[in-house]
């Protein structure tokens, strides 16, 4: 099974890890409208990149659903922050909403100039996305976007453990052969 995908020279990787505590240029949040960063990964952020993160995003939001927006890391180890506010569970064009969610992060990513970027599994905590559906559309937006013209050269998709982790190598091997 493949842990790793190569596009035009640009690679696509699946890492068990904390996407937090990760070394890595930027990573995206899946974030609320009002970009306050509570609970779960917010909290993990708020505490371990400091009060600076949340100064920034109240001069940011709040947003509506889809959209992306990028602050800086604090003390984490990360420069950027991606706050990508995605769809909910049982919400209206689940799949739609999170495919123009996942591109609008890969887009303010590019925007901003940034080579290496990490996923989470997009909306498969909290906010209740199926992980079956959370790695189809994450994974085909990542690979469609880095077949075409980017300057993002390094992406990751952050998994916590071997239930997040396994759909996403199932889908990652089905894009490999295909």
């Amino acid at each position: 099974m493949p842990e790793k995908l190569t596009i035009k020279g640009r690679t696509v990787r699946l890492l068990k890890c904390d996407i937090t505590d990760l070394e890595i240029e930027s990573f995206v949040f899946y974030a609320r409208e009002d970009l306050a960063l509570g609970s779960g990964f917010g909290n993990a952020i708020s505490v371990r990149g400091g009060p600076s993160i949340q100064q920034e995003l109240d001069n940011l939001g709040p947003v509506e659903t889809t959209a992306a927006v990028i602050s800086s890391a604090g003390e984490l180890k990360a420069d950027y922050i991606i706050h990508a506010v995605g769809p909910k569970f049982q919400e209206e064009d689940l799949e739609e909403k999170l495919r123009t969610t996942v591109l609008n992060a890969l887009k303010a990513a590019d925007q901003k100039g940034i080579k290496a970027v990490a996923f989470p599994a997009m909306g498969a905590g909290f906010y209740g996305v199926p992980l079956e559906i959370s790695a189809a559309v994450t994974l085909g937006i990542i690979i469609d976007y880095l077949s075409g013209e980017t300057g993002i050269e390094d992406t990751a998709i952050c998994l916590l453990d071997s239930r997040e982790f396994k759909p996403f190598e199932n889908q990652l091997s089905s894009m490999a052969a295909a």
